[in-house]
């Protein structure tokens, strides 16, 4: 039984982190204080062709898999861009899953190339202030015409849609009432983020301000027929394809961001000196942090396992479950330990570790809480009733 990183996969480590070296503390801060979206990190990972790292080759992405994007984003993240740097690219690497699975070879040509070049940003509009995680409640509708679709509603914690081009869109075009089960009569859109159709309002929030999350207002946006992926009231089930790759990198980002908070904690406290010793030689500031290294270790491996077992198309919703989950939680108590361990110094911004503990919040809330995915082991694994 192997568990350690292949060549290939140490030079997609050392090659991502020679990218992020260009962006250092003072880059993050500004971006998260201005606010404003990390443009040139973006395009310095797309000219590296890191975008199209899951993408069909003959796009120009490299066809790998969900194993090596979990590497490359883990290394993001581990670098000090913390969830910024992560928000900036992930999408590319799951949201488009489903025109890579479902759309036609023009769409692909369309719309995926320019996504790998670095050209277009794409929007991922899927969670509503009335369904939240319920998404089969969703009552944003697009209602046939002529020679397409016309579109109405509400979106809510939309990403980047400040900067996008694009947003891949779900709708409903059949009632709820009106189907047979509750995930029929949703249809998947990916089109023009038209701001004439589209009012996007920018979300103020704890953290990761450098990303913009969103609320959008949807009037009368006509979406042509060639911009729907797939067949129409079919789109829950195409999403359903990148939901256990959005779990697993959620989950190794957040291990990359709660090793770089241990790292700063550490280095700290073998440099800060209080009663002629260094404060990491106190086995009460020691042992916290050598716990969060096994929790985050642990965490980090669960993550690979899950991609290991998704590359293999093997079942891994329980894997890629606890690994979001175990991520999530290690990450948020290795920034708070960060915080702790440098004391006052922990809360200015001069030393980071405030920004990483703001963001490591985001790890345990996103794409999915922590009691759904409890519920779906109790129910999956352990066979226990469903408790909802």
């Amino acid at each position: 039984m192997d568990i350690t990183l292949n060549e290939d996969q140490r030079a997609i480590e050392d090659g991502v982190a020679k990218v992020c070296s260009r962006f250092g503390d003072d880059y993050w801060t500004e971006c998260d204080t201005a606010p404003r979206f990390p443009h040139e990190f973006h395009k310095a990972m797309a000219d590296a062709g890191f975008l199209g790292i899951t993408m069909p080759e003959e796009l120009g992405g490299a066809g790998l898999g969900v194993t090596e994007a979990a590497v490359m984003m883990h290394a993001v993240t581990q670098a000090g861009g913390g969830m910024a740097a992560a928000s900036a690219i992930h999408i590319n690497l799951f949201g488009p899953h489903p025109i890579v699975v479902h759309g036609t070879p023009e769409q692909k040509t369309r719309w995926l190339a320019p996504l790998i070049a670095g050209e277009h940003k794409v929007a991922f509009g899927v969670t509503e202030p009335n369904a939240g995680l319920d998404t089969t409640s969703i009552e944003t509708f697009a209602r046939r015409t002529g020679d397409g679709y016309v579109i109405r509603g509400r979106k809510m914690w939309t990403t980047t849609a400040q900067v996008a081009d694009k947003i891949l869109l779900l709708t409903r075009t059949t009632p709820k009432a009106d189907c047979k089960r509750p995930t029929d009569g949703m249809t998947l859109f990916y089109t023009d983020l038209d701001r004439s159709k589209i009012e996007v309002r920018r979300i103020a929030k704890m953290g990761r301000s450098a990303v913009d999350s969103n609320a959008l207002f949807i009037d009368d946006l006509a979406v042509p027929e060639e911009d729907r992926v797939g067949e129409e009231g079919k789109g829950f089930r195409y999403l359903l394809d990148g939901l256990n790759p959005e779990r697993i990198l959620f989950g190794v980002e957040a291990v990359g961001v709660g090793r770089d908070a241990l790292r700063r904690a550490s280095a700290y406290a073998k440099e800060r000196v209080v009663f002629g010793r260094p404060i990491g030689q106190n086995q009460g500031i020691q042992h916290p942090l050598a716990e969060n290294w096994a929790f985050l270790e642990s965490a980090f491996w669960m993550c690979m396992r899950a991609a290991w077992l998704y590359d293999n198309k093997q079942p891994c919703g329980a894997e890629a479950n606890a690994a979001k989950f175990l991520g999530g939680r290690a990450c948020f108590d290795a920034t708070t330990r960060a915080v702790m361990t440098l004391g006052g110094m922990g809360y200015a911004k001069e030393y980071q570790v405030e920004r990483l503990f703001r963001e490591s919040i985001l790890t345990r809330i996103i794409p999915v809480t922590e009691q759904l995915i409890l519920s779906f082991i109790g129910e999956n694994v352990l066979d226990l009733p469903k408790s909802y």
